[in-house]
């Protein structure tokens, strides 16, 4: 019997576990591997889709699926299979469309399946598909193929703000629409969020709610945030997580996940 025995983890990846050097710090491994040994199991919840996160999964070990396009899949790579995936609604080409309307500077990525398709890129775009490495198909909105499990649109906050009240104001009964940085709002279905997808992940795997703890770094991960007995954030995160109430530790560079470690070694 280990000290952790029940307890789920739940980390995001990008600014969080995944540090701003491309890695996932030695303190951060070592925090995982100690808290594996005493029974916890360690898992993720990201923004990135199944193409852009793959690659990486080998970084740390992983107890259980993985929450990927920000709640909108649940996937289990020792099994190699998706157990959840939400779909945007049939009306989303419409619905987008009119707001890259409303908002003609948008950038907007689609995923659907293993492809994405891309409409108006722009530096933001670009700079995205460098960090996760893959590439992208540009091809206008109404072409692009069905279902879409999420989409990103892209520009400055203060564009992405506007865009974001005119969307919920419109459509707000059909997507979320939140941010996972300052440059990129992210569109899923209504209801899917990294925290609703956490509450599945913990009844797959047989964890109660008052053993899960989470730690983000942005708007998109306050729905898991709001599922962790003790909500963690890295000191690297948005000011909209701090005024929320997440407990700030060190930076994304330092460990985070080390901090996290050692705070439940001293609770348990």
């Amino acid at each position: 019997m280990g000290k952790f025995d029940g307890l789920l983890l739940v980390s995001d990846f990008d600014d969080t576990l995944y540090d701003s050097r491309h890695q996932v710090p030695q303190r951060n491994q070592e925090a995982i591997r100690y808290f594996r040994s005493e029974g916890g199991k360690f898992t993720v919840a990201t923004g990135r889709a199944y193409r852009t996160f793959a690659p990486y999964r080998h970084l740390v070990p992983l107890d259980g699926p993985v929450v990927l396009s920000n709640g909108s899949a649940l996937y289990d790579f020792q099994a190699d299979q998706v157990l959840e995936q939400t779909c945007l609604s049939a009306t989303a080409p419409r619905d987008l469309g009119k707001l890259l309307e409303a908002f003609p500077s948008l950038a907007i990525e689609v995923y659907h399946q293993e492809d994405i398709f891309v409409w108006n890129p722009n530096s933001i775009t670009e700079a995205h598909m460098r960090k996760v490495g893959t590439d992208y198909e540009v091809r206008p909105v109404a072409e692009m193929p069905l279902p879409w499990t999420k989409a990103i649109v892209q520009q400055e906050y203060s564009v992405l703000l506007q865009a974001q009240k005119w969307l919920l104001e419109r459509y707000g009964h059909l997507y979320e629409a939140i941010f996972s940085n300052q440059y990129y709002l992210e569109i899923t279905e209504k209801g899917s969020t990294k925290g609703d997808m956490v509450d599945k992940l913990a009844r797959h795997i047989g964890v109660s709610p008052d053993h899960i703890y989470c730690v983000g770094d942005n708007q998109n991960d306050i729905p898991m945030l709001a599922r962790s007995v003790i909500p963690f954030a890295p000191a690297n995160c948005a000011q909209e997580v701090k005024d929320w109430g997440a407990r700030v530790l060190c930076h994304c560079d330092d460990g985070v996940i080390g901090d996290i470690v050692d705070i439940l070694d001293q609770l348990y």
